[in-house]
C-alpha cells in the first residue's frame, strides 16, 4: 500500500448549490464548512485548499432554534473608543441574511491563511437567484439524520 500525495494540479474544484430554506443554521453551516474544506472528498489534505465552491440560496429562510432569534448577538467594533455595536440575530436576518450564514461558516473554518482562502469560495444570496449558473453547480444532497 502506498500513500497518495496530492498536488495542486490534482485538485478539481466543483460548484455546489445549497438551499437554506427551512434548515437549521448550525447544521447547515457544518455541512457547508465540510464541503469548503474538502473533507467530503477522498483526496482530502488538511494543508491544501481542496474543497469546492459553495453557493447558498434562500439565506433569508434559514431557521434558528430556541431563543436564538432574540438572545444571539453579533458584535462589531469600529476600532474607535466606544465603537462597539451589537446586533440581535433577528435584526441581522432581516437586514443582512447572507451575513448570518457567512459568520456561522467562517467560525467553523481554520483561523489561518488557508481558512481565509476557503472562505472566499463561499457565496451567499438572500433569494433564489444567483449569477453562478455558468459554472454548472450541482445541488448538495442533504444528509439524513439517521445515516450520517
Amino acid at each position: 500500500m502506498k500513500t497518495c500525495k496530492i498536488t495542486a494540479a490534482d485538485i478539481k474544484q466543483n460548484w455546489v448549490v445549497v438551499d437554506a430554506s427551512g434548515q437549521t443554521l448550525g447544521r447547515l453551516a457544518t455541512e457547508i464548512a465540510r464541503v469548503l474544506r474538502g473533507k467530503h472528498k477522498p483526496t482530502y489534505s488538511p494543508h491544501m485548499e481542496c474543497g469546492d465552491h459553495v453557493v447558498v440560496v434562500n439565506a433569508e429562510k434559514v431557521r434558528l432554534t430556541g431563543k436564538k432569534m432574540t438572545d444571539k448577538i453579533y458584535y462589531n467594533h469600529s476600532t474607535y473608543i466606544g465603537g462597539l455595536k451589537a446586533t440581535r440575530a433577528e435584526e441581522m436576518l432581516a437586514k443582512h441574511p447572507d451575513r448570518v450564514i457567512t459568520f456561522a461558516v467562517k467560525g467553523m473554518l481554520p483561523k489561518n491563511t488557508l481558512g481565509r482562502e476557503m472562505a472566499k469560495n463561499l457565496r451567499v444570496y438572500a433569494g433564489t437567484e444567483h449569477p453562478h449558473s455558468g459554472q454548472k453547480p450541482v445541488a448538495m444532497a442533504a444528509r439524513t439524520a439517521k445515516g450520517n
